[in-house]
């Protein structure tokens, strides 16, 4: 009864921890400012409360990625 009981316990809290996870997105634009810019709107339409960029990659194109905390 006791195992059932943790596993439970396990279970709730893991659901509600995935709620709080973060989303990843990716852009490219041609410059640094405009790739942010793109990152920022799309976090402001996905109702995120803050953003956080993991990576910035120049070639032709910006490539920028960063996770959304909602």
């Amino acid at each position: 009864m006791k195992n059932i009981k943790t596993f439970v316990a396990v279970i709730a809290l893991s659901a509600s921890f995935g709620s709080f996870a973060a989303e990843t997105l990716s852009v490219t634009a041609s410059t640094l400012s405009g790739a942010e810019a793109q990152i920022a709107a799309k976090a402001e339409q996905a109702g995120a409360s803050s953003y956080k960029i993991t990576e910035a990659r120049a070639g032709n194109q910006i490539h920028m990625t960063a996770e959304l905390t909602k």
